[in-house]
């Protein structure tokens, strides 16, 4: 399976991350492939360094990262194009909530342990004063990547564990319906 790092590109200089909540694993599906087929059938703006789609636990959502030059570019291209492909991504699945775009830059990585695989993701959003408790060793937990907001007050930190059971056995709290993600 992919570890995170993986996914990062060197050139990023920022990390945009949005949810989008569809209701059912059927739903998701539709619409992960719908916007593969959209991203399939434009030209990939030379800005847009990755873009990765994970789907949530319980299938009802995904969440989207995505690796731009810079906020400008993005912002560039989204006015221009943005509404085309969302519009028809929700011409097939109507009803899609997105909470909102977060945008972010990769701050540091933490790394537990290199070698396993990672079998879920979890994303947590918190205050950067949280982040230490957040990315401390614990068994299962592989990895922490820190993320920071424009302005300084969130950090969201996508962890990267062993696998579901191993988080749950840290964190015995339910796991958020749309924050652990699969691979």
């Amino acid at each position: 399976m992919t570890r995170f790092l993986d996914l990062v590109h060197p050139d990023a200089g920022t990390a945009l991350m949005s949810e989008w909540l569809t209701g059912t694993a059927e739903r998701s599906r539709a619409a992960a492939e719908a916007l593969a087929d959209e991203w399939a059938a434009a030209s990939a703006p030379a800005a847009r360094l990755a873009q990765h789609v994970f789907r949530a636990a319980d299938g009802t959502g995904l969440l989207f990262y995505a690796q731009w030059t810079s906020d400008e570019a993005h912002l560039s291209w989204a006015r221009a194009h943005r509404p085309q492909v969302v519009g028809r991504v929700d011409t097939l699945v109507p009803g899609i909530e997105r909470p909102g775009l977060v945008r972010t830059r990769l701050e540091r990585s933490v790394v537990h342990d290199p070698v396993r695989p990672a079998g879920v993701f979890e994303v947590i959003t918190t205050t950067p004063d949280a982040v230490e408790a957040a990315t401390a060793p614990a068994p299962g937990l592989l990895g922490a990547h820190i993320h920071a907001t424009p302005d300084g007050e969130r950090a969201v930190v996508i962890a990267e564990w062993s696998d579901a059971a191993a988080r749950t056995a840290v964190a015995p709290t339910p796991l958020p319906r749309s924050l652990i993600v699969l691979l």
